[in-house]
């Protein structure tokens, strides 16, 4: 999981993952762009085992039409934005790891020279759901408060105000109202 990209120490939020998320939304998302996959099912069989006829858990992309590679294709993000963009995402995001998503989309918009248009914000202890948060406490914060944060920075920026604080990580909150509050700016060290 780890050489998958899964972020070392998030190892704690993977069952909750493997039972709540993973297998629903892969299977979902494979529907909506191989819908031919597994005939007339919808978003294929919960949970089967390798060798069962229309488990994703055999799914080949590289073997599937040139109409999915197409779908994806439309639906892939080039980096090329042309609108300011903040992204805010938990460094423990299980659903969506942050190697192999928010940081490779970051450097996609820097490698379209398009660096000034985006601020990514990535949150050390949150994860994809707050719902998580609210599982583990004493090893989370919540994303939440974050977005907020990023929301009314956005919204100063597309309205002329100011510019957001620049891309940073952003330290884990452990103390004060972590369920309510979230600076986007690297405290001073």
């Amino acid at each position: 999981m780890l050489k998958a990209g899964f972020a070392p120490g998030s190892e704690f939020l993977w069952e909750f993952n493997y039972t709540v998320l993973w297998d629903g939304t892969q299977r979902r998302y494979r529907e909506e762009v191989d819908p031919g996959f597994d005939g007339d099912l919808d978003a294929g069989i919960p949970y089967c085992a390798s060798g069962t006829p229309g488990c994703d858990a055999d799914y080949d992309y590289f073997a599937r039409p040139k109409s999915v590679h197409d779908a994806v294709t439309r639906a892939s993000h080039s980096g090329r934005i042309g609108k300011p963009l903040l992204t805010v995402q938990g460094t423990l995001d299980t659903l969506l790891p942050i190697e192999v998503h928010g940081d490779a989309y970051a450097d996609a918009v820097r490698g379209q020279g398009r660096g000034a248009l985006h601020r990514y914000y990535r949150i050390e202890g949150a994860s994809h759901l707050d719902l998580e948060y609210d599982m583990f406490p004493d090893r989370m914060r919540p994303l939440l408060p974050c977005m907020r944060s990023a929301f009314e920075a956005l919204e100063r920026w597309v309205d002329g105000h100011r510019q957001p604080p620049r891309s940073a990580t952003i330290p884990r909150q452990t103390t004060g109202d972590v369920v309510n509050t979230c600076s986007l700016s690297r405290p001073s060290t």
